[in-house]
């Protein structure tokens, strides 16, 4: 522990110390410390992370802190009263240079720092880091010195942490947040701040709920998850909607979490998790799509060698369209022109369609032949089936934003299932001529369809074409 040349305790440093019976004693210059001044002295340099010891004007020790007799291996006893270094602490053949380089920072302003070799007392040497300057009397002239020194590997370790902490916060090619107990970012580094679309000042001590649109629960059960039981083995992909001036826009996060906990408190407290994320919407949006299209690919396989099994032209058809379904869409309907397929330029008015196959409006099932009688479907001018027919390509729609009454409305005034919000119109073509429409219908649950779905309904759409041409020739269209 920490030692004088008096007691064992910690001394003031000073040309004038005296002994106990001293005009100064050990109390403190001029007698102002109270009794337990050197004691208290003593705990604060005893607690110090760093090892410490003091020099007087002469050289001499008097001080030496518990973790210095840690590094070094001399107790308190042994170290103070001695003078320097030379003999004990240092190679004599260094003392001199080492011990000069120490009692310059009497002479000099500000801290000096060195690097050089001490001996432990078991013989081995330890680089060391020191940080000396001067302790000067109440007339302002040098009193001593007190010379901080700690492992260079311990310094050197610490300065790769604080420079690993202001990289991460300054340079990262991905988002860190210190996220506080309260579930609040605390510190954000610039990558974080662009991505959430704020600023970096802007975005400390707001609830996430206000930075993100969508995602905000499940990284909310993240965080607290790492706060209760620690950082989780794998980094966790989180789906998010990020608010900008655009709009909403989803983004896929692959987040990583740790822990954060005071390294000053004898049992860990936590002080908030770090978070780090990347962005890999892109990736993910590609592995999504590489996988659709392998189904999809897989279903027209399937629903080939399904269709090539069927006596009637008319059955293959409707395998192509079941197979289809799946994954793709709620409901789909075919509609044949009336009186037959019409050549590009041979229409005479308006086309009228005819309902010849359609899924079950209720319970799931195969596709049922419908449309014995030839009636036309009562399609009102403008509907997507009648205009994919007339512009030979595929057709869009969707209910939009209304309610769910609404929707119905608009659903059932297309002769679709109440329940369809959005359509999908392909033409069905075959010899150079039109034969009808395949219509794909979607419900609420589902995203409206996309430009990757119609290039996928106009495949299915030549197969079904092809096989009711097929039955068209063989008479039992």
């Amino acid at each position: 522990m920490s030692a004088s040349r008096r007691s064992g305790t910690t001394d003031e440093i000073g040309p004038d110390e005296q002994g106990p019976e001293g005009p100064q004693g050990s109390g403190g210059s001029g007698g102002s410390e109270g009794p337990g001044g050197s004691d208290l002295l003593a705990a604060l340099l005893d607690g110090m992370d760093a090892a410490l010891c003091a020099f007087d004007v002469d050289g001499v020790v008097t001080h030496w802190n518990r973790e210095a007799e840690r590094i070094l291996g001399w107790t308190a006893e042994e170290a103070v009263g001695r003078h320097g270094f030379a003999g004990w602490a240092v190679r004599s053949a260094d003392a001199e240079d080492i011990e000069g380089r120490l009692l310059s920072a009497m002479h000099a302003p500000g801290r000096q720092v060195h690097e050089f070799a001490l001996l432990t007392k078991d013989g081995g040497r330890v680089l060391v880091r020191t940080q000396s300057a001067a302790v000067r009397g109440p007339d302002g002239k040098p009193a001593g010195l007190y010379c901080a020194f700690s492992e260079v590997h311990a310094q050197i370790d610490l300065e790769r942490s604080i420079a690993l902490s202001e990289a991460l916060f300054e340079d990262a090619s991905w988002g860190v947040v210190l996220v506080d107990a309260d579930l609040r970012p605390a510190v954000v580094n610039a990558h974080a701040a662009r991505a959430l679309g704020i600023g970096r000042t802007s975005v400390l001590g707001r609830p996430l709920g206000e930075l993100l649109a969508q995602g905000v629960e499940e990284l909310e059960s993240a965080l607290t998850h790492v706060l209760a039981e620690g950082a989780p083995p794998a980094p966790a992909e989180i789906w998010v909607s990020v608010r900008t001036p655009e709009g909403e826009q989803r983004r896929c996060w692959r987040c990583g979490f740790v822990r954060l906990a005071s390294p000053l408190a004898e049992e860990p407290v936590p002080l908030g998790v770090g978070w780090l994320f990347q962005d890999v919407t892109e990736g993910k949006q590609g592995e999504q799509e590489a996988s659709l299209l392998r189904f999809r690919t897989n279903q027209l396989h399937r629903a080939a060698r399904a269709a090539a099994e069927c006596e009637d032209p008319r059955e293959a058809a409707t395998v192509h369209l079941d197979f289809a379904l799946a994954g793709f869409a709620d409901h789909a309907l075919i509609d044949r022109v009336a009186g037959g397929a019409v050549a590009d330029g041979e229409a005479e008015g308006p086309l009228r369609l005819v309902r010849v196959a359609a899924t079950p409006s209720g319970a799931p099932g195969p596709s049922l032949h419908t449309g014995q009688a030839g009636l036309p479907v009562r399609y009102a001018e403008g509907h997507p089936a009648l205009q994919c027919a007339d512009r030979i390509g595929s057709v869009r729609a969707s209910v939009g934003a209304v309610s769910a009454e609404a929707a119905r409305e608009w659903a059932v005034a297309r002769q679709w299932p109440g329940d369809s919000v959005h359509a999908l119109c392909a033409v069905l073509r075959s010899r150079g001529r039109t034969l009808g429409v395949v219509t794909f219908l979607r419900g609420a649950g589902r995203s409206q369809f996309e430009r990757g779905d119609a290039v996928y309904a106009e495949d299915v759409a030549v197969r079904i074409a092809a096989a009711l041409d097929l039955g068209e020739v063989l008479g039992r269209g």
